[in-house]
């Protein structure tokens, strides 16, 4: 069946004699004697309401005489709206159908009239309602109108009739001297009552006879209430009018049926509940049913600003911090109590349910609604009403495949076709297929299919599809593997079984008793991880993965002790397992992660929730995009409550964030040169959001200072783009203000000096405070002017001077290395062009600079030598050397000025193109040492502290590095670092010679 566009429709109008409704639905009905008996009755209603255009269109032999008879012979409901109502017909031969929908429905703004009574109120509304339920179906059934924009406009309506009846009660209260509204030519602003359209309604997805679910709150702070303690009683007599004037059925009628169960603890709370009420309940009591519920929650009557500043506050509910995995279980839970209690068995088309049945609409909506809760507190982009919305963006993020989203959104809208024709046969709220051949016909020719058997199978075929995608949503939580996970279970209960040893050495454990002690141990709740009962049963879900995972490395017993020591660590196991379970295909990496990066295991294990990340669908991408992290990080923080709640939104992005690099960095997706650009991405963007918030609150009390301006600095390897994991940052605060400021002009006023310094104490605190999402960053501020002598901030004239007067070589070949990474963009460019001028300055006295770079790094061997082989930041023909290369080729002006706060590897290129090695020596070999060095280093940098050769490194960190820097798996990793460092040295020595001794010289 196609649909066509309303767009089209309404340019064409009833020109062409139809009805003007258009559409190229097939519609045959049941019986085409009856169907013409029908369209007889209805012409002589036709003449007798002077319906003319009518009465000659059922005259006639137009194509759309016939539909319009199928449609009547086929649905009671609409063949006596039509009968009592041929006006509404002959509406369409003057407007399209469409636009006539939209009027009635924009009309009801202008309800109640003034001297409006209740009574003739909910006639209006219920005439409203029929009529455009009239035109609505005619639009679908004719195939003029898609689903999605009948189910629109229905919410449209039900939307319109509950402002129509708020408004009518509100005025109502105010004339009799219950409220006060601020404006009665608009009652609803400011009334601090609001009703949230819930469900189908809240997504503007409502179906053709549907219950609107509906919660209403009130802010009993608000100044329209005479008497605030009242406010209950008052409001929830308002509630109880406004849902007889909508639901109430009368001789004309009934408007829509209200629900209002869905409102916290509804056997206990009124029907109009206090904003403070509802929150403490949530945050209380609320389940992940009722999360569920809220993604739908839209304010749709009464006072927006209330609505906005209530759903805000409801979003650290809905949307938490971490990936929610336990949430899958719950709400499969909730679906299979669902079928129990339906008694459902199975997918046939006879008698099924289509919303709650197997395969059915509920699941879409469940497939949507999970993966939202699971994710959507990470990623705003998936915070959306509408089912089919959510599919896209779900594709978009790479969450399902576009395919499963196209074909999930095709059978949901077929199936809410479906939902329509079943409802529209007698205005029923049901959802349930006529188990007889003659009644499915019926909905079949309604949906446009004529014959039954077509039917049953696009049908069938749509069901199957969506339990199939459904059931693939949980996999490994029943049926599937049910026998593997009983006979690995029996691994975890104490007890002789004599095969258990024997099914642990075939799966490659060496020494199977030990390892069985170990799982036994997990079984009787030995570790805090593993103790609750929930647990276990997730543990006993994902274990022949788990294991299977363990056995594949290169040694299973030593993969399987090292997770039993990480596991000992996990301050809980139910989120932990809960996601395994939910995603076994990453047990590898974590398998990789535990046994060759303690570094992340520990990280892992303090946090659990950082490996969250690993489940985004763009984590195995090759670039990190700065902007859409900065994106990502701006919405996570959007979220915050307060200053406290922001340094912990913090902490969890900045974990979740370096984790990522370093699994990607492990798992070979990304190279040491891109994640330390990617560790350095993330560090910028969350120090700066840290100072925008340190100056707020430090300004909320103490104000701010004239003209004040502060640029912060990156030094060290943060300046130049190449953090590792677990880095400290080096920072270095520069301010200014105006030359007449004396004091801040806050409550707590201070001189500039103690502001700027105060403020900086405030950053570090905020960056290095233990909380309990542990620290942002270890912070070092000895690189400012003086060293720890010197104030914490430093004034940008003082800064210049020092720098003229004072400032050592190594500390100008610290600044090679700094770069603005925050704070204001004009003295940021004031301080970087200090810093040129500084370096500009001293670049006539090259002999002089590469003297003292040499005793420096002489001074380093003799103070730090290198450790090992492995050590390759500081061993001869190391990384130190290599940085010093680059900062004296910056220093002596061999580089343009433009290399300040480029990477290293960066400036050996342009050493390398300036020519500048004497005697033919490799120059080539100093850029790419300088690579093959950063891949060691950063993967060093996730492994066991103190390891400096390779026999000390965990095999699959070895085995990783190796790969790195084309050492292959058989190859000698300690003789090829030691190859690197032999070209290195000799071409250090070439530029930098050490000089003697004696003319060491103060640097």
């Amino acid at each position: 069946m196609q649909d066509e566009p309303r767009e089209a429709v309404e340019a064409r109008g009833s020109h062409d004699g139809g009805l003007g409704l258009g559409g190229t639905a097939d519609l045959v009905a049941l019986d085409a004697a009856k169907a013409e008996d029908r369209l007889g009755d209805l012409l002589r209603r036709a003449r007798d309401a002077e319906a003319d255009r009518l009465a000659a269109f059922l005259s006639g032999s137009h194509p759309d005489r016939l539909r319009l008879g199928a449609v009547l012979d086929l649905s009671t409901h609409l063949r006596d709206l039509a009968m009592a109502h041929p006006e509404w017909l002959e509406t369409l031969f003057h407007a399209d159908a469409g636009r006539r929908i939209a009027d009635v429905v924009d009309g009801l703004s202008a309800f109640p009239r003034e001297g409006q009574g209740e009574g003739a109120l909910m006639a209006h509304l219920r005439l409203a309602k029929y009529e455009v339920s009239l035109l609505l179906a005619l639009r679908d059934l004719f195939g003029a109108a898609s689903p999605d924009e009948t189910t629109r406009d229905l919410s449209r309506l039900a939307e319109a009739s509950v402002k129509a009846a708020l408004r009518f009660g509100l005025l109502d209260l105010e004339a009799r001297g219950k409220i006060r509204l601020p404006d009665r030519q608009d009652p609803e602003a400011g009334c601090g009552l609001f009703v949230l359209g819930m469900g189908k309604l809240g997504g503007r997805e409502l179906n053709y006879s549907s219950d609107i679910d509906l919660i209403v709150f009130f802010d009993p702070d608000c100044p329209a209430l005479v008497d605030p303690e009242e406010g209950v009683e008052t409001y929830s007599r308002l509630v109880k009018r406004l849902v007889r004037i909508v639901g109430e059925r009368t001789g004309e009628g009934y408007v829509f049926r209200t629900d209002l169960r869905l409102r916290p603890d509804p056997g206990a709370m009124p029907l109009a509940i206090p904003v403070p009420a509802a929150i403490t309940y949530y945050e209380a009591s609320g389940r992940n049913w009722e999360r569920a519920a809220m993604i739908k929650a839209r304010c749709i009557a009464g006072d927006e600003a209330a609505a906005a500043a209530f759903l805000d506050e409801m979003t650290p509910f809905v949307w938490r911090k971490y990936l929610d995995f336990a949430a899958i279980a719950e709400i499969q839970a909730m679906k299979d109590r669902i079928d129990r209690h339906r008694g459902f068995e199975g997918i046939a088309v006879a008698g099924h349910n289509v919303k709650l049945g197997p395969g059915g609409i509920r699941e879409v909506e469940f497939f949507a609604q999970t993966q939202q809760l699971i994710a959507g507190g990470r990623n705003p982009a998936l915070r959306l009403r509408r089912t089919d919305e959510t599919l896209a963006a779900l594709a978009s993020g790479g969450w399902i495949s576009p395919e499963t989203a196209e074909e999930l959104t095709e059978a949901y809208w077929f199936l809410r076709r479906v939902e329509h024709a079943i409802q529209m046969v007698a205005d029923e709220q049901s959802h349930t297929l006529p188990a007889d051949d003659a009644g499915l016909l019926r909905i079949a020719r309604l949906v446009g299919i004529p014959a039954l058997a077509d039917f049953n199978h696009s049908l069938g075929a749509r069901l199957a599809l969506v339990e199939r995608r459904f059931s693939g949503l949980f996999a490994g939580r029943s049926g599937d593997g049910a026998d593997d996970e009983s006979r690995f279970g029996s691994l975890l209960r104490d007890g002789d079984d004599p095969k258990a040893e024997d099914m642990l050495a075939e799966l490659g454990f060496a020494r199977p008793a030990d390892i069985l002690r170990i799982l036994r141990a997990w079984g009787a709740g030995r570790h805090r991880a593993t103790r609750a009962e929930a647990t276990r049963t997730h543990l006993v879900r994902v274990l022949p993965a788990l294991l299977g995972a363990l056995a594949r490395g290169r040694d299973p017993d030593a993969a399987a002790a090292a997770f039993d020591t990480f596991l000992a660590r996990l301050p809980s196991g139910l989120q932990f397992f809960a996601l395994i379970a939910s995603n076994p295909k990453i047990l590898d990496l974590l398998a990789l992660i535990i046994t060759a990066a303690p570094r992340l295991a520990e990280t892992l294990s303090r946090r659990p929730h950082v490996f969250d990340a690993l489940l985004d669908p763009a984590f195995f991408a090759e670039a990190l995009d700065r902007k859409l992290l900065k994106t990502r990080l701006d919405a996570f923080l959007g979220d915050a409550t307060d200053y406290e709640d922001l340094l912990i939104r913090l902490r969890i992005f900045a974990s979740e964030q370096q984790f990522l690099v370093g699994a990607r960095l492990l798992s070979g997706a990304i190279e040491g040169e891109v994640a330390g650009a990617a560790f350095t991405a993330i560090a910028d963007l969350v120090i700066a959001a840290a100072l925008r918030s340190v100056e707020d609150e430090f300004a909320a009390r103490h104000g701010r200072v004239a003209g004040g301006r502060l640029a912060l600095l990156g030094m060290g390897r943060l300046g130049s783009g190449e953090l590792t994991a677990g880095s400290d940052v080096d920072l270095l605060l520069l301010y200014d203000h105006a030359e007449e400021a004396e004091a801040s002009d806050g409550e707590r006023p201070l001189a500039p000096s103690l502001y700027y310094a105060r403020l900086t104490q405030r950053l570090i605190a905020a960056l290095t405070a233990p909380m309990g999402e542990g620290v942002l960053y270890e912070v070092d501020f000895r690189l400012r002017p003086s060293g720890n002598k010197g104030p914490l901030a430093t004034h940008i004239d003082a800064f210049r001077t020092y720098q003229a007067r004072e400032a050592r070589t190594w500390e100008r070949m610290a600044l090679t290395r700094s770069r603005p990474i925050a704070g204001d963009e004009t003295l940021a460019r004031e301080a970087r062009e200090a810093i040129r001028e500084t370096i500009r300055s001293r670049q006539g006295d090259a002999a002089g600079i590469a003297r003292d770079v040499a005793a420096m790094r002489r001074r380093i061997a003799e103070e730090k030598p290198g450790r090992g082989p492995l050590d390759v930041k500081l061993r001869a023909g190391g990384l130190v050397d290599l940085e010093f290369v680059a900062q004296w080729a910056v220093l002596a002006g061999l580089v343009p000025l433009d290399a300040i706060g480029r990477s290293t590897a960066e400036i050996l290129e342009e050493v390398v193109e300036a020519g500048v090695l004497p005697n033919g020596k490799p120059a080539v070999s100093l850029h790419s040492s300088l690579i093959a060095y950063t891949r060691v280093l950063q993967l060093m940098r996730l492994g066991p502290s103190g390891v400096h050769e390779t026999q000390q490194l965990p095999r699959g960190l070895g085995e990783r590095i190796a790969a790195a820097i084309g050492a292959g798996a058989g190859g000698d990793l300690d003789r090829e670092v030691d190859d690197i460092a032999a070209l290195v040295a000799p071409a250090f020595e070439a530029l930098l010679p050490h000089a003697p001794s004696e003319a060491t010289p103060t640097v």
